[in-house]
């Protein structure tokens, strides 16, 4: 079955709560998070607006996030952690 895999052995996407740059909620089943590789996550707004479509982070392209589906998010819940940068979010690539 698809999904047993990658939420059995802790491999399914951490789903963080907000954005990195603006602090905005960033809910499970939000279509505006956007993430990286590694999963550095930001809402849309920041990635148009402030980072030219690349993680401030590693550099990596900013893709929209998956959203995981209720059934999915009862075995495997989004994260609650939040996440902030500790510089000012800028475009362009790694700490640029």
């Amino acid at each position: 079955m698809w999904g047993d895999g990658a939420e059995g052995n802790g491999m399914a996407l951490e789903l963080r709560p907000n954005c990195e740059c603006c602090d905005r909620d960033l809910p499970p089943e939000s279509p505006d998070a956007r993430i990286c590789s590694f999963e550095c996550t930001f809402c849309v707004d920041c990635v148009e607006r402030r980072l030219g479509g690349r993680c401030p982070n590693c550099g990596g392209e900013l893709v929209r996030r998956p959203v995981r589906p209720q059934a999915a998010l009862a075995r495997s819940p989004a994260s609650t952690r939040r996440v902030r940068r500790e510089t000012p979010c800028t475009g362009g690539g790694a700490d640029s």
